[in-house]
């Protein structure tokens, strides 16, 4: 009696290596192309979301300009009213200067005529 392991063996040693090594590639493979998918995936949205903040940037700088555009002309228009307001006082107290007793008679009736509008 031969007590020697029969040669059948071996080839379903290599089989199942064989098997196992081409289940270690497939399971590489899947995981090298997920890698890239994923990858692929990942670059878009970051090009997006770097798109998506170069124009809230831009829109911001949109807004900040009008605003500043805004904050100009509202300036100078403060300016020509402050200065068309100290002309009017100006010419008020040459008026005063030049007519003090008339205009002490305007003062006592606008005073008596907005006393009269008030009442009522």
């Amino acid at each position: 009696m031969n007590n020697q392991i029969p040669t059948t063996e071996k080839p379903v040693e290599n089989r199942i290596d064989e098997r196992a090594e081409r289940v270690k590639q497939a399971t590489s493979n899947a995981v090298a192309s997920t890698k890239d998918k994923v990858g692929h995936a990942a670059d878009r949205v970051e090009e997006s979301l770097h798109h998506a903040t170069d124009k809230t940037a831009d829109a911001a700088h949109k807004a900040a300009d009008k605003a500043a555009e805004v904050g100009e002309r509202s300036r100078a228009a403060y300016e020509q009213t402050r200065e068309q307001a100290d002309e009017w006082l100006e010419q008020a107290r040459e008026y005063v200067r030049e007519k003090p007793v008339q205009s002490v008679a305007i003062a006592l009736g606008a005073g008596w005529l907005l006393g009269r509008i008030l009442r009522r």
